[in-house]
Protein backbone atom coordinates (compact mmCIF):
# COMPACT_ATOMS: atom_id res chain seq x y z
CA UNK A 1 0.00 0.00 0.00
CA UNK A 2 1.25 3.37 -1.09
CA UNK A 3 1.73 5.84 1.64
CA UNK A 4 -0.23 8.75 2.45
CA UNK A 5 3.11 10.77 1.08
CA UNK A 6 3.45 8.77 -2.28
CA UNK A 7 -0.45 9.54 -2.50
CA UNK A 8 0.22 13.18 -2.40
CA UNK A 9 3.01 13.28 -3.83
CA UNK A 10 0.92 12.81 -7.32
CA UNK A 11 -2.13 14.76 -6.25
CA UNK A 12 -3.39 18.22 -6.72
CA UNK A 13 -4.62 20.66 -4.17
CA UNK A 14 -8.86 20.81 -3.91
CA UNK A 15 -11.03 23.31 -2.22
CA UNK A 16 -12.41 22.19 0.67
CA UNK A 17 -16.10 22.66 0.64
CA UNK A 18 -18.34 23.77 3.48
CA UNK A 19 -21.45 22.46 5.14
CA UNK A 20 -23.67 25.08 4.07
CA UNK A 21 -22.88 23.24 0.53
CA UNK A 22 -25.55 21.41 -1.07
CA UNK A 23 -22.79 18.29 -1.72
CA UNK A 24 -22.53 18.00 1.99
CA UNK A 25 -26.17 17.38 2.34
CA UNK A 26 -26.49 14.37 -0.24
CA UNK A 27 -26.04 10.44 -0.23
CA UNK A 28 -23.01 9.63 -2.25
CA UNK A 29 -23.03 7.45 -4.76
CA UNK A 30 -21.36 3.98 -4.56
CA UNK A 31 -18.05 3.33 -5.98
CA UNK A 32 -17.73 0.60 -8.85
CA UNK A 33 -15.31 1.39 -11.32
CA UNK A 34 -11.58 1.29 -9.96
CA UNK A 35 -9.10 2.91 -12.55
CA UNK A 36 -6.94 5.38 -13.16
CA UNK A 37 -9.47 8.19 -12.46
CA UNK A 38 -10.54 7.22 -8.96
CA UNK A 39 -6.45 6.57 -8.43
CA UNK A 40 -5.86 9.92 -9.22
CA UNK A 41 -8.92 11.83 -6.82
CA UNK A 42 -7.29 9.71 -3.57
CA UNK A 43 -3.99 11.00 -4.57
CA UNK A 44 -5.78 14.58 -4.70
CA UNK A 45 -7.63 13.98 -1.73
CA UNK A 46 -4.30 12.97 0.08
CA UNK A 47 -2.88 15.88 -0.85
CA UNK A 48 -5.50 18.44 -0.03
CA UNK A 49 -5.74 16.13 3.58
CA UNK A 50 -1.85 16.78 4.27
CA UNK A 51 -1.84 20.29 3.01
CA UNK A 52 -5.03 20.82 5.71
CA UNK A 53 -3.92 18.95 8.53
CA UNK A 54 -6.34 17.00 8.30
CA UNK A 55 -6.91 12.82 9.58
CA UNK A 56 -9.53 12.13 7.36
CA UNK A 57 -11.01 13.67 4.48
CA UNK A 58 -14.69 12.62 2.38
CA UNK A 59 -14.87 12.89 -1.07
CA UNK A 60 -17.86 15.17 -0.74
CA UNK A 61 -15.72 17.24 0.93
CA UNK A 62 -13.47 18.00 -2.65
CA UNK A 63 -17.28 18.12 -4.21
CA UNK A 64 -17.26 14.64 -5.38
CA UNK A 65 -20.62 12.47 -4.61
CA UNK A 66 -18.65 9.01 -4.50
CA UNK A 67 -18.75 6.51 -1.46
CA UNK A 68 -15.03 6.91 -0.52
CA UNK A 69 -12.61 8.32 2.13
CA UNK A 70 -9.15 8.76 2.78
CA UNK A 71 -7.45 8.67 6.48
CA UNK A 72 -4.11 9.35 7.95
CA UNK A 73 -5.33 9.24 11.40
CA UNK A 74 -3.78 7.64 14.96
CA UNK A 75 -5.42 5.15 16.89
CA UNK A 76 -5.40 4.80 20.59
CA UNK A 77 -2.09 3.13 20.63
CA UNK A 78 -0.86 6.73 19.21
CA UNK A 79 0.17 3.76 15.92
CA UNK A 80 -0.71 6.32 12.77
CA UNK A 81 -2.68 4.23 10.67
CA UNK A 82 -3.70 5.15 7.02
CA UNK A 83 -5.86 3.93 3.74
CA UNK A 84 -8.41 4.42 1.47
CA UNK A 85 -12.27 3.54 1.89
CA UNK A 86 -14.61 3.07 -0.75
CA UNK A 87 -18.45 1.72 0.13
CA UNK A 88 -17.76 1.71 3.92
CA UNK A 89 -20.18 0.38 6.19
CA UNK A 90 -19.19 0.57 10.05
CA UNK A 91 -20.61 -1.34 12.84
CA UNK A 92 -20.24 -0.60 15.90
CA UNK A 93 -20.52 -2.10 19.78
CA UNK A 94 -23.71 -2.60 21.46
CA UNK A 95 -24.80 -3.34 24.91
CA UNK A 96 -21.84 -3.81 27.66
CA UNK A 97 -19.38 -3.90 24.76
CA UNK A 98 -20.46 -0.09 23.89
CA UNK A 99 -18.37 2.36 25.63
CA UNK A 100 -18.93 6.13 24.59
CA UNK A 101 -16.06 8.61 25.03
CA UNK A 102 -16.47 12.15 24.59
CA UNK A 103 -13.63 14.53 23.37
CA UNK A 104 -12.90 17.27 21.02
CA UNK A 105 -14.54 17.04 17.22
CA UNK A 106 -13.40 19.38 14.54
CA UNK A 107 -13.77 19.00 10.95
CA UNK A 108 -12.16 20.41 7.42
CA UNK A 109 -15.42 21.87 6.16
CA UNK A 110 -16.12 23.98 9.27
CA UNK A 111 -12.15 24.75 9.93
CA UNK A 112 -11.37 26.13 13.12
CA UNK A 113 -14.01 24.82 15.07
CA UNK A 114 -14.28 22.10 17.73
CA UNK A 115 -17.06 20.79 20.20
CA UNK A 116 -17.15 17.63 22.82
CA UNK A 117 -18.79 15.16 20.92
CA UNK A 118 -19.70 11.48 22.28
CA UNK A 119 -18.81 8.50 20.27
CA UNK A 120 -18.31 5.04 20.83
CA UNK A 121 -14.16 4.13 20.87
CA UNK A 122 -14.36 1.48 19.03
CA UNK A 123 -15.76 0.90 15.27
CA UNK A 124 -15.11 -1.68 12.15
CA UNK A 125 -15.11 -0.22 8.84
CA UNK A 126 -15.66 -2.55 6.56
CA UNK A 127 -15.42 -1.80 2.11
CA UNK A 128 -13.05 -1.97 -0.98
CA UNK A 129 -9.87 -0.09 -1.00
CA UNK A 130 -8.99 1.65 -4.57
CA UNK A 131 -8.23 -1.30 -6.36
CA UNK A 132 -11.86 -3.27 -5.61
CA UNK A 133 -10.28 -5.73 -2.84
CA UNK A 134 -12.70 -5.92 0.09
CA UNK A 135 -10.61 -4.34 3.50
CA UNK A 136 -11.65 -4.64 7.28
CA UNK A 137 -10.14 -1.85 9.46
CA UNK A 138 -10.48 -2.14 13.19
CA UNK A 139 -10.50 1.48 14.19
CA UNK A 140 -9.73 2.59 18.33
CA UNK A 141 -9.38 5.81 19.86
CA UNK A 142 -8.97 8.59 17.56
CA UNK A 143 -9.13 6.31 14.48
CA UNK A 144 -12.41 4.96 15.53
CA UNK A 145 -13.85 8.36 15.26
CA UNK A 146 -12.71 8.88 12.27
CA UNK A 147 -14.18 6.12 10.78
CA UNK A 148 -17.31 7.33 12.25
CA UNK A 149 -16.75 10.64 10.82
CA UNK A 150 -15.89 10.17 7.42
CA UNK A 151 -18.29 7.77 6.80
CA UNK A 152 -21.06 10.11 8.40
CA UNK A 153 -20.53 12.54 5.48
CA UNK A 154 -21.03 9.63 2.63
CA UNK A 155 -24.35 9.66 3.92
CA UNK A 156 -25.26 13.62 4.31
CA UNK A 157 -24.30 14.05 7.67
CA UNK A 158 -21.73 16.51 9.85
CA UNK A 159 -21.05 16.22 13.03
CA UNK A 160 -22.38 19.32 13.67
CA UNK A 161 -25.51 17.54 13.40
CA UNK A 162 -24.91 14.92 16.40
CA UNK A 163 -24.37 17.87 18.41
CA UNK A 164 -27.29 19.45 21.48
CA UNK A 165 -28.45 22.83 20.25
CA UNK A 166 -26.13 24.92 22.93
CA UNK A 167 -23.12 23.07 21.55
CA UNK A 168 -24.04 23.61 17.56
CA UNK A 169 -24.90 27.04 18.65
CA UNK A 170 -20.78 27.45 20.35
CA UNK A 171 -19.64 25.55 17.20
CA UNK A 172 -20.55 27.73 14.54
CA UNK A 173 -19.69 30.83 16.45
CA UNK A 174 -16.33 29.69 17.14
CA UNK A 175 -16.52 28.85 12.70
CA UNK A 176 -17.63 32.42 12.41
CA UNK A 177 -14.67 33.69 14.53
CA UNK A 178 -11.87 31.87 12.72
CA UNK A 179 -13.89 32.26 9.03
CA UNK A 180 -11.22 35.21 7.98
CA UNK A 181 -8.20 33.13 8.44
CA UNK A 182 -9.40 30.51 5.91
CA UNK A 183 -9.33 31.56 1.99
CA UNK A 184 -12.55 30.62 0.37
CA UNK A 185 -10.47 28.44 -1.22
CA UNK A 186 -8.53 26.97 1.67
CA UNK A 187 -6.59 24.73 1.15
CA UNK A 188 -5.53 25.83 -2.10
CA UNK A 189 -4.63 28.65 -0.57
CA UNK A 190 -2.87 28.34 3.21
CA UNK A 191 -4.43 29.89 6.00
CA UNK A 192 -3.74 32.97 6.93
CA UNK A 193 -2.14 34.37 10.06
CA UNK A 194 -4.25 36.19 12.48
CA UNK A 195 -1.93 39.48 11.75
CA UNK A 196 -2.59 38.94 8.39
CA UNK A 197 -6.28 39.82 8.75
CA UNK A 198 -5.74 42.52 11.61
Amino acid sequence: MKSPAEWARTGKLIRITRWDEPIMRSQTRPVTVFDDALAQLVADMFATMAAADGVGLAAPQVNVDFAIFVFNCPDADDKLVHGVVCNPVVTLPEGKARRLVSAEEGCLSWPGAYQPLSRPDFAICEGQDETGASIRIEGTGLLARCLQHETDHLHGTVFGDRLSTRSRRKLDEEKEHYAPLYPDDWPVHKKRTAGEVA
